[in-house]
């Protein structure tokens, strides 16, 4: 059983939540026999959507029809979850559940709920035999409400680690962070699940907050500096790591436009993962737009254009990517103890 060593650091409330976004659910499972679990993010009236995988190993479902020349033009919800691959499968317990509420595309033959999905490699931490299944999807959506989402160590980032690219015993606790953005009266909040190769940096600072450790395990390795002086990684298995997470706005927009906010979001990964993007890792962002808010036509001209609303994701990237490390608990499963940013901070204290 994970047992927790540390409290997480102390976060403000003034980040704002992805449910900040009208019409935008959030709901977590955490299995208790160890740590993995998923993340659903709900649009019941339905939700224009797009997405951009960068990483080199990605593990995800029904992205395809996101992009904007395929017939679909509205998803339901997205499902982030930890299992690599097998974590797909929480995916079809969504969509279940918001089949039995009537809730997904007319078919003519019956109510078809669309639900993309995106996983990550959390295997390490216990008994790998042990991952989110379509009942684990099921129970996430049971949990959804419009209230701030918890942080840390829960759903999709509960069994998620950062800075493995020196091995996973001098990495650090990773987890899932939310933060929202307005300008002009339009909303842009993002829901992120950090498990990166890479180190987590303070986009204000740049300095790293967690990530890889130097061997005796006191302190942060730097692993930008440690690679560019020539330091070598351990030997990599593909896919074992990756960044998930959903911008969502309640600004009115089209596939074209869901599927630019979603590339732009990456930017705000790139300001709080140094490495991002890798060989290694799956990273992968969705967008959904609800439509409440037009950017065109009257009463519309103090709002934000599409180069504001990329500002605004990107920013809230960054922020929920640092408050996902900083909400995160120190874990231990077996022989492997692995410490959270706060254990780290109390250190140099």
């Amino acid at each position: 059983m994970p047992v927790s060593s540390s409290a997480p650091t102390s976060l403000s409330s003034s980040s704002g939540a992805i449910t900040d976004v009208s019409d935008i659910e959030v709901g977590h499972f955490s299995d208790t026999r160890r740590p993995t679990g998923c993340t659903v993010i709900l649009a019941r009236e339905g939700a224009v959507a797009g997405v951009d995988v960068r990483g080199a190993a990605p593990g995800t479902r029904e992205t395809d029809l996101l992009a904007p020349g395929n017939l679909v033009q509205q998803v339901h919800g997205i499902m982030l979850a930890g299992g690599s691959a097998w974590g797909l499968a929480a995916a079809e317990g969504a969509m279940r559940w918001l089949e039995e509420r009537n809730i997904g595309m007319d078919v003519r033959f019956g109510t078809l709920p669309i639900v993309p999905a995106a996983v990550l490699f959390d295997l390490p931490m216990g008994d790998a035999r042990i991952r989110p299944d379509a009942a684990a999807g099921y129970a996430a959506c049971e949990a959804a409400t419009r209230d701030a989402p918890e942080e840390g160590n829960v759903g999709a980032g509960s069994g998620a680690l950062v800075g493995k690219l020196f091995g996973v015993h001098r990495a650090m606790k990773g987890g899932i962070g939310t933060a929202s953005v307005t300008v002009g009266g339009v909303t842009v909040g993002a829901l992120i699940a950090v498990n990166a190769l890479g180190d987590v940096i303070d986009p204000d600072t740049a300095q790293p907050v967690a990530g890889a450790r130097t061997e005796d395990g006191l302190a942060l390795l730097d692993t930008r500096r440690a690679l560019l002086r020539g330091d070598l990684p351990k030997p990599l298995l593909a896919g074992t790591n990756t960044t998930l997470g959903v911008i969502a706005t309640d600004a009115v927009l089209t596939k074209v436009q869901a599927n630019r906010l979603a590339s732009v979001a990456h930017d705000g990964l790139a300001r709080a993962i140094n490495p991002v993007h890798t060989m290694s890792d799956g990273d992968t962002l969705f967008a959904l737009a609800t439509g409440r808010v037009p950017l065109e036509g009257p009463g519309s001209e103090s709002r934000p254009g599409m180069t504001v609303l990329g500002t605004m994701a990107a920013e809230a990237v960054a922020r929920a990517t640092l408050r996902a490390v900083l909400a995160a608990r120190a874990v231990t499963v077996g022989e492997l103890h692995v410490p959270c940013a706060g254990d780290l901070a109390a250190t140099k204290d």
